[in-house]
């Protein structure tokens, strides 16, 4: 039942997103939906199911969090955005089999940071990279992702 819930809510936030519910509305729903996911969470929490029972009681603990979004303008309910960004450089790891030493690992985080974060600019990533390493080896300010 708790499933059902919170799939109604993403689909009424999906709403939102494409204009056909206002984000006012939304919220003047959402305490409805908190209370009856929180009821849920609790029967859940009190499961002899241990995996089931642990779930809830983490989500629980950390309540406040999960409706972060119907705080903040702009704060998506789910964390798809991240995983997204995520996905290449978990691919790379399981392609390559990670990094041989400390520093190779230093440098796989930031080059995979770079790339994500020039996608998420629309940035071309080369020229990027070309136009840092010239700015580098000529001693002048290196451009930013900021």
């Amino acid at each position: 039942m708790l499933e059902i819930y919170a799939d109604y809510l993403l689909h009424r936030w999906r709403e939102v997103k494409r204009g056909q519910l206002s984000r006012d509305d939304f919220l003047t729903e959402a305490p409805q939906h908190q209370a009856d996911i929180r009821r849920w969470l609790e029967i859940g929490a009190c499961t002899p199911h241990t995996s089931t029972a642990g779930t809830c009681r983490r989500l629980l603990r950390h309540w406040p969090i999960l409706w972060t979004f119907t705080r903040y303008e702009g704060v998506e309910p789910t964390n798809n955005a991240v995983e997204r960004a995520l996905r290449h450089g978990v691919i790379w790891r399981k392609l390559c089999y990670g990094t041989a030493s400390d520093a190779g690992s230093r440098f796989a985080e930031r080059i995979l940071t770079v790339v994500a974060t020039a996608r998420q600019q629309g940035r071309d990533l080369l020229t990027f990279l070309y136009q840092a390493l010239s700015a580098h080896r000529r001693g002048a300010p290196v451009p930013t992702l900021l």
